[in-house]
């Protein structure tokens, strides 16, 4: 297990694509400044809003698979052929040495990976939409996608719901603000061990 000098408590949280994941983060990001998130490296196509460092680091299939071969990741997969995405050893690091707690917002295998590492220091949260189909017009709503790669999230999707009891809290993202709600009751409870109600 990779170790710093301080070393804060980690959230990971995970969901399918498309459930709120990221935008609970982004929110969470905004309130608490002693939160540090956790850029993931990845070899997919960079989309025209993100910016590489601050959304993901890009790298080549090439770039990542010697990172691999180097030992620089906590956890890693290949989501696609192709397409890797990993947590670099080198970020929990650089959000350590800031004195902060780490959130992560990744894929249900490497918050598996993640949360067996750091159990104790760790708290997992999986986002849950309101159903499948909801979840599925999101996906389909976002406009981001071909035909091809949104035919492999909805059958990812599927698959990444089963996950859903592998996790500390499954938070169900109906309704936003009261999603905001209970993310923050979450991070407050964990860091400063408030009583959960």
């Amino acid at each position: 297990m990779y170790q710093s000098q301080f070393q804060g408590k980690m959230f990971i949280f995970t969901a399918p694509s498309g459930a709120g994941k990221t935008t609970i983060v982004k929110h969470l990001l905004s309130k608490y400044d002693f939160l540090g998130f956790s850029v993931s490296a990845t070899t997919r196509d960079k989309r025209d809003h993100e910016t590489d460092g601050k959304d993901y680091y890009f790298l080549t299939v090439e770039e990542f698979k010697a990172k691999i071969t180097n030992g620089e990741f906590i956890e890693w997969e290949e989501v696609y052929h192709d397409q890797y995405y990993g947590t670099l050893k080198s970020e929990v690091e650089r959000i350590w040495s800031l004195q902060k707690h780490l959130v992560f917002d990744i894929d249900v295998r490497g918050a598996k990976n993640i949360k067996q590492l750091y159990s104790n220091t760790c708290m997992s949260v999986f986002v849950r939409p309101p159903s499948v189909n909801t979840l599925i017009e999101r996906l389909i709503n976002r406009n981001t996608e071909t035909p091809e790669s949104l035919q492999k999230r909805i059958y990812k999707v599927k698959r990444e719901m089963s996950y859903e009891n592998s996790f500390d809290i499954v938070l169900v993202n109906d309704l936003l603000d009261i999603s905001f709600k209970e993310a923050e009751h979450i991070i407050e409870t964990f860091i400063f061990g408030l009583t959960v109600i």
